[in-house]
């Protein structure tokens, strides 16, 4: 990795991959961003994502000159074949499996399949992701093993070495606050209390100290308990 790299950072518009977009800046000549709509309850992560690129663009003048395109896949087809908390008005909870509702089967190897796609056509061989299996909720597809697997899948699919980096993998969301602090300072914080978006249920309405959300679905409730543990150390 140096800075004559280019990258591209599966950005969804909330607190982890706005960090990553972050790092990715720090670190790569040029940097562009994929989203995805795959009619996702909370869709409003979409429309806060241009706010926080341009928020970030405005943190430094090399962040601006590196940060490139971005492109919005549309693969709505995966809430077609999901019954899920994220794609269907249903509670949020433990379904039978052990998973919670809000497991998507399927959704981050599929955004890596067309990620990989998308970067081919850019040239690019770093994916920057923000999986983590410290506060990834039990989600199977957030384990360092899937991230690898996928790593070694889209290299061989694809005839082209691309690296898979999830510089949150293992860290928690106060550690992921304390990231930013590092990165970008006060501003960056700023940027994630203001302007990103995690929470399931897709509420803007509701500011809190640690950023916009329903305080109450476990999205929320666990960006509530990392800032407070980040607030208490700093």
């Amino acid at each position: 990795m140096n800075l004559s790299d280019n990258a591209l950072v599966l950005f969804s518009g909330g607190q982890d991959s706005t960090v990553c977009l972050a790092w990715a800046l720090q670190r790569f000549a040029r940097v562009e961003t994929v989203g995805f709509d795959y009619g996702q309850r909370h869709a409003v992560e979409l429309t806060v994502r241009p706010r926080i690129r341009e928020r970030l663009a405005q943190l430094s003048p090399q962040w601006r000159e590196r940060l490139g395109d971005d492109h919005v896949v549309k693969i709505d087809a995966l809430a077609a074949i999901s019954d899920t908390a994220l794609t269907r008005e249903i509670a949020i909870g433990i379904s039978a499996s052990g998973l919670p509702t809000t497991f998507v089967p399927g959704r981050n190897l599929v955004f890596f399949a067309f990620a990989g796609a998308v970067a081919y056509r850019r040239g690019t061989r770093h994916l920057v992701a923000g999986m983590c299996e410290t506060d990834c909720s039990g989600y199977p597809d957030c384990r360092d093993d899937t991230i690898k697997a996928m790593q070694l899948a889209l290299s061989l699919g694809m005839d082209r070495r691309l690296v898979i980096h999830t510089p949150l993998m293992w860290i928690d969301k106060a550690a992921t606050f304390a990231l930013a602090q590092d990165i970008g300072g006060a501003p960056l914080v700023d940027v994630l209390l203001a302007e990103t978006h995690t929470c399931y249920l897709g509420d803007r309405e509701h500011r809190h100290d640690w950023g916009f959300g329903c305080g109450e679905c476990p999205a929320c409730r666990l960006r509530a308990e990392g800032f407070a543990k980040w607030k208490k150390a700093a």
